[in-house]
């Protein structure tokens, strides 16, 4: 809302000069662009500014069960506000998404004011690509609103200082027709394709999938599945064959990515180097400090396609045997090379190879020689390589918003929760899954294929399946809180590996216990249960998560509602 009363205010600015003539015919502003093809382009290259897009959503992994950042205090939640139930209206995370999202809104909304200045200077496909780009970003940034705050202010046009103060809330049930009209103006105005020039700009593609979750977000399932569909229809998209080449560095356009924002290290737009720093491994010159959960480890398939806790595979001592194949992928296996070194977290490793020197070295990530190397024994693997060390740390990852496997899931998840399990269902889980053993989606004897099962075994093999697929890709915090999971997921301890190493490598180490002491059960909600393996002194626990009911719906930023009376806040704030 600030941003919208900032923007009101210049609108305001320019209409009173107006008359007397002093708006530079030669610069760009809303009285002399929106009139070429090029003031258009650039116009919309500002809809991809990676901060519209990734704040700060790119960090509610954090927030989630799948991650564990170093060791604070185990008596008191001390994860973040989002995960120690202190989240109010004046946090960072509940202003940061609110302002960013309604910038774009504003940005979108100036386009489709005056892009009517264009009509007969560009072609009919020009104009509609570019309005279609406008409505597709305030679909999205609409849909984040939406899916966070729950009833929000709308705005559709500029808007007056005195409009701007009189804006409620519009409920909830009244925006989302309108996300859905956006979304369908921009299904109809955009390409499906640009080519590799333009790989960054939304295409019909993107709106179709965009559109699909939203509306999976939202419990439109027949919606849904027919976005996801359309969007599969198209035949433009593919997986990845290499499910760990998709995420690195190097990967660029690719078949399955439908829309991403780009990083780019000669233009300076980059992973943030707390990302970096903190997932690389403190041999390499990290922290090692943002690491995969146990949580998350423990939910990976065996290969049989069955839960750890059911496979005569499993084996609590060599964890990573026989496990879905992006779980290694996720997450960097034991006595593996990785960033140049060994890595090993037992404190019976006290030394570790160096592999640019040929030489051993201290091992400082294990915690008997470094006290603050992962406290869970795990470092995060996904998209992380050798690359990462070069250009002073300096890296370019894509930042993926929706790829092709995302849509599949969507589909057979919507087509699941309405009950019309058919083939086309099963085939779309099943070429994820196989994607990740390497193998075609026929060869069903090569990886554990979805072949059968009820409404509800089917909804768990689903959701099984985004666990394992989207580790790290911060969609987990918005399928707990969709699947109203969240107040079991997140309530709770967050446990790691014996916080003294002494005891680490007498208790667990040598009496042959490394790495899990016995296996840990999983419930009905594919949720890992560590408190067994607590009792019997073979973990600790780390800091607690706390997510109270009332954060299924995020504040209304204080200084909004300061701004606008009109604005009301959701309950329990």
């Amino acid at each position: 809302m600030k941003a919208k009363i900032l923007l009101a205010g210049f609108c305001l600015a320019l209409t009173a000069c107006e008359s007397m003539d002093i708006v530079p015919k030669s610069e760009g502003n809303t009285d002399s662009w929106y009139t070429s093809e090029t003031e258009l382009t650039m116009a919309a290259n500002e809809f991809y500014i990676l901060g519209y897009w990734q704040e700060p959503l790119s960090s509610s992994e954090q927030w989630s069960d799948n991650t564990t950042y170093r060791l604070v205090n185990r008596n008191s939640g001390s994860n973040g506000t989002v995960l120690d139930g202190t989240l109010n209206g004046q946090q960072y995370e509940v202003y940061a998404l609110w302002q960013q999202s309604y910038k774009l809104i504003a940005r979108a909304n100036t386009m489709l004011e005056n892009i009517h200045k264009a009509q007969g200077k560009v072609t009919e496909t020009a104009y509609n690509r570019f309005a279609g780009e406008a409505y597709f970003a305030r679909a999205c940034k609409y849909a984040d609103l939406i899916f966070f705050y729950g009833d929000v202010p709308y705005m559709d046009r500029t808007e007056t200082i005195t409009e701007a103060e009189q804006q409620g809330r519009m409920p909830k049930a009244d925006l989302i027709p309108l996300v859905y009209a956006d979304f369908d103006k921009a299904i109809e105005g955009l390409p499906a394709t640009y080519g590799v020039s333009e790989a960054i700009h939304a295409t019909k593609g993107a709106a179709l999938a965009m559109k699909a979750r939203f509306a999976l977000y939202m419990g439109d399932y027949k919606v849904a599945a027919e976005a996801a569909k359309a969007c599969m229809d198209l035949g433009i998209y593919s997986l990845e064959p290499d499910y760990a080449k998709l995420f690195k560095q190097s990967t660029k356009v690719n078949s399955e990515k439908i829309f991403v924002i780009p990083r780019s290290i000669v233009n300076d737009v980059i992973l943030d180097s707390w990302i970096v720093k903190n997932s690389l491994p403190r041999n390499a010159g990290g922290y090692g400090s943002y690491n995969p959960s146990w949580d998350l480890f423990a939910s990976y398939l065996c290969t049989d396609g069955l839960p750890i806790d059911e496979s005569p595979l499993f084996d609590p001592h060599n964890p990573f045997k026989n496990r879905d194949p992006r779980c290694a992928m996720s997450i960097v296996e034991f006595n593996t090379k990785h960033c140049g070194f060994d890595y090993d977290p037992s404190p019976a490793a006290k030394t570790v190879m160096n592999y640019t020197t040929g030489k051993t070295q201290a091992n400082q990530d294990t915690r008997i020689v470094n006290q603050y190397s992962s406290y869970t024994g795990l470092l995060w693997k996904k998209g992380i390589d050798d690359s990462w060390l070069d250009n002073g740390l300096k890296v370019e990852q894509d930042y993926i918003i929706m790829r092709y496997a995302d849509v599949l899931l969507i589909y057979a998840e919507a087509m699941i929760e309405q009950n019309k399990i058919d083939d086309t269902v099963l085939n779309a889980i099943n070429q994820v899954r196989a994607r990740a053993y390497g193998v075609n989606v026929s060869q069903t004897d090569s990886y554990p294929a979805v072949k059968t099962g009820t409404q509800v075994e089917l909804r768990k093999a689903v959701r099984m399946e985004r666990r394992m697929e989207f580790a790290m890709e911060n969609q987990r915090l918005q399928d707990l809180m969709r699947w109203k999971l969240a107040s079991k997921a997140l309530n709770g301890s967050n446990y790691v590996m014996l916080l003294d190493p002494a005891k680490l490598l007498n208790n667990i180490v040598n009496k042959g216990l490394w790495f899990w002491g016995m296996t840990p059960q999983i419930d009905e909600d594919g949720l890992p249960d560590f408190s067994a393996l607590f009792s019997a002194g073979l973990c600790d626990t780390g800091a607690k998560r706390i997510f109270p009911d009332r954060e299924y719906l995020w504040p209304i930023p204080t200084h909004d509602m300061e701004l606008c009376p009109n604005l009301t806040n959701n309950t329990g704030y």
